[in-house]
């Protein structure tokens, strides 16, 4: 490698030298104070490029049938995010030993405080663009040593699944297999209540939660009306704890009028408990719940107060929304009294890729679907293989959030960027 040195009067008229010379994708290797000023010795960060000649393809893609051509593994990017820090480290403890032998002065320090500064913003935005141009010349490899899985990993994620559960799928795909494959993958670990574990027949009483707007009333209703069908309008009651939302009790009303049930309001956790054992004599018992966002202090209270009640609970997910946002309420809800969840506003959603992905990952039970409006005919048992076909039925379709080949390895970089800076190579 051809290792350049550049000194100059100060660090920054260093690092333009550096910039002039070399261009903006260089990395510094080393720094010093020097007689004349400062020393900084740096590299084109091109020429890392002949690493790729020297380390085996990630693991996630290798082949045991034939050798893959060579690329940067996990522990070669490791060590590159490292050279950045290490820099920044002695950088640090020679600017100290260097303001040891300086006369003081304050205008001097505080130019030589602003120098340094800059220069370690310099070195920082450095260090980033280095990870980041060594994970897309990985990827970029990976598109070409295994342009299969490369093609059905990019198509997983446009349909909305993650990078992580999508190679995690592909990892498990045999070497003669294709998409229909994963499919059925899917298929086998997305987990549907039994007939012994439906709530309408088994009974009880069961807390529906979730953030604003995903379907809580609506939803209560539809179950409710499934239960009177089956065993009667008195053996069915509602419940609603949301003493917050005007017009949510008058909107439960409304619905247990229609179905000839009694509909009941509670505030706090004596009065749940004095409402439940007046209802013990009720087949089913669902109660609605306030809407509120899942960062919101009063889902913990809501959750410690139905932990008290021994009431469980079913979450509803709406399939609409980010799956980082899925992620974020499923941690915020989730608990030992959660039995499961209902996905809601299919009929809304272009795709289900996000919604299954986060039921997947965290191993939800799922008991009905919601996909509409309508009571009681939008909520339905779950169809596991009508789920997927319709996920993958937006395959390959042209949109605007989609993922061109040329623009997969950039992206998947910054995914691998973002991954090693929390200690998770992929």
């Amino acid at each position: 490698m051809n290792a350049r040195k550049f000194i100059a009067a100060n660090s920054r008229d260093a690092l333009k030298l550096v910039r002039t010379e070399i261009g903006e994708d260089a990395v510094i290797l080393s720094n010093r104070k020097v007689p004349e000023g400062v020393e900084i010795v740096a590299m084109a960060g091109a020429e890392l490029a002949h690493l790729s000649e020297t380390r085996a393809a990630l693991t996630h893609f290798e082949q045991p049938r034939k050798a893959a051509p060579e690329t940067l593994s996990p522990q070669a990017l490791n060590q590159a995010a490292a050279l950045g820090a290490k820099i920044l480290e002695s950088k640090a403890a020679r600017m100290t030993e260097s303001k040891v032998a300086q006369p003081t002065s304050a205008p001097a320090s505080v130019v030589e405080t602003v120098d340094q500064n800059h220069l370690i913003n310099e070195l920082k935005t450095m260090h980033a663009q280095m990870q980041e141009q060594m994970a897309c010349m990985t990827w970029s490899n990976i598109q070409q040593q295994d342009p299969k899985r490369s093609a059905l990993l990019r198509d997983l994620i446009n349909v909305g699944f993650s990078p992580s559960l999508s190679r995690v799928l592909l990892d498990k795909m045999p070497v003669q297999e294709d998409i229909a494959w994963v499919r059925k993958l899917l298929v086998h670990n997305l987990r549907v209540a039994d007939a012994s574990g439906d709530i309408v027949t088994n009974g009880g009483v069961y807390a529906l939660v979730g953030p604003t707007g995903v379907g809580k009333t609506t939803t209560t209703a539809k179950l409710a009306a499934r239960a009177v069908v089956r065993y009667g309008a008195d053996k069915v009651a509602l419940v609603t704890t949301d003493s917050y939302r005007v017009g949510a009790y008058e909107q439960l009303r409304i619905y247990g009028t229609i179905l000839g049930v009694s509909v009941h309001a509670v505030r706090d956790l004596n009065d749940l408990k004095l409402t439940l054992a007046g209802l013990k004599h009720k087949h089913l018992v669902l109660i609605d719940t306030m809407g509120v966002g899942q960062r919101d202090s009063r889902v913990a209270e809501q959750a410690k107060m139905f932990d008290a009640a021994g009431v469980r609970r079913l979450l509803l997910l709406n399939a609409t929304s980010a799956g980082s946002t899925l992620d974020d309420v499923v941690k915020m809800y989730g608990g030992n009294n959660v039995i499961g969840c209902i996905p809601t506003k299919l009929d809304e959603a272009v795709t289900l890729g996000t919604v299954l992905d986060v039921i997947a990952r965290h191993k939800l039970l799922m008991h009905y679907i919601a996909s509409g409006q309508r009571v009681p005919e939008d909520l339905h048992e779950v169809n596991v293989e009508y789920l997927v076909h319709r996920t993958f039925k937006q395959m390959g379709k042209p949109a605007s959030f989609t993922l061109d080949e040329v623009e997969f390895p950039a992206y998947m970089a910054g995914v691998s960027v973002q991954q090693a800076a929390r200690g998770q190579y992929a």
